[in-house]
């Protein structure tokens, strides 16, 4: 029995373990722990995401939110290191980017624990974004690295990685296989009232929202768009509602709570256009065939502005109005199946069985 222990934390983590998981429950020589660092800890940006994944209630549940990031990092790797003590996993397994990827990492590391990493690869080529340092290190530390892309692959050849001992695996992406799993269940789920007629923001990067200029200027932009584009529909993230509120800005489009996964879905599916600062989100509007519109400077999904589905207009006002209205209800194609075509999740369960 090979012993799993993955540690996750955030709303994005939460969704790609949920396929990882189901994956794992039907390999029978596979026993799962799953913690959770209480990274994201309002009740709409967590609990609401295990519930409606179908994934498996963490056997440790850590309350680690808050404070810069070395101190959220530090007091993740003190916690974590001592769980790992306590369970003797044979694996440790992290997602994506963030904090909690990180102090997963490199308490099993510390340990002489092997570690996977899911999503490896990426690079946005910009140190100044803590996401990025947390992935370059993460996949130093992992000695199996699966890749959503075969730019991933690339990324970690141009570094030298698959010249060492780890092993570096395309696996495809598991939001893809998220996205239509849970896609066929949206009907018999939730309301798909409506006509549609919005474009979706989501906004709550650091880079932006702690940046009073960019946040000020996209704010701007946003209610531009609002007012002479289409209605924004805009899921709201409570760190960044708090931000707007202290600089005394006022955001005129229509906000909603925090959304559970399923019903993010449903809006990614029926509006008419994404504009967002967020990673996953990119994806998953390219899932439902929405152009994109990234309030970033850069983007680790290169390849979907390679091929036009993405456009970047950093925090500028005006760019990002100019795009919303050049892209408002543009189809965009999936010629390449670039992220799999939704077998991610048995890609890697093969992988680790191995």
């Amino acid at each position: 029995m090979i012993k799993i222990f993955t540690v996750i934390g955030a709303r994005p983590q939460f969704i790609k373990a949920s396929v990882v998981s189901k994956a794992i429950q039907q390999a029978s020589s596979i026993k799962e722990t799953i913690l959770h660092t209480g990274q994201h800890f309002d009740k709409n940006m967590s609990d609401i995401f295990f519930n409606q994944l179908g994934i498996p209630k963490p056997s440790i549940k850590l309350n680690v939110n808050g404070g810069n990031h070395g101190q959220m990092t530090g007091r993740m790797l003190i916690e974590i290191e001592e769980a790992l003590l306590h369970e003797k996993p044979d694996r440790v397994l992290v997602y994506g980017d963030t904090n909690s990827t990180l102090a997963g990492a490199l308490a099993a590391a510390k340990l002489n624990i092997p570690v996977a990493h899911v999503e490896a690869g990426l690079r946005s080529f910009n140190n100044q974004m803590p996401e990025e340092i947390n992935r370059i290190l993460t996949d130093r530390l992992s000695d199996v690295l699966f890749c959503p892309t075969e730019l991933a692959v690339k990324n970690l050849r141009d570094e030298g990685i698959d010249k060492t001992s780890k092993k570096v695996f395309k696996s495809g992406d598991v939001m893809q296989d998220a996205a239509l799993f849970f896609s066929r269940e949206l009907d018999s789920e939730i309301s798909n009232s409506g006509d549609g007629n919005f474009v979706l923001a989501t906004l709550h990067r650091a880079e932006n929202t702690d940046n009073p200029k960019r946040l000020a200027s996209l704010v701007r932009g946003l209610n531009r768009v609002h007012k002479h584009v289409s209605p924004v529909v805009l899921p709201l993230h409570p760190r960044t509602k708090k931000l707007i509120q202290k600089q005394g800005l006022s955001l005129d489009v229509d906000i909603i709570d925090p959304v559970g996964y399923f019903e993010m879905l449903n809006l990614l599916r029926r509006c008419q256009l994404v504009l967002t600062d967020s990673g996953g989100v990119q994806k998953e509007a390219f899932f439902f065939n929405k152009a994109c519109v990234t309030m970033r400077d850069q983007t680790e999904w290169v390849e979907l502005i390679d091929i036009g589905a993405n456009e970047l207009v950093g925090a500028d006002e005006e760019l990002l109005f100019l795009a919303a209205k050049s892209s408002l209800g543009r189809y965009v194609e999936d010629d390449d199946n670039l992220y799999g075509g939704g077998t991610a999740a048995k890609r890697i369960v093969r992988q680790l069985l191995d």
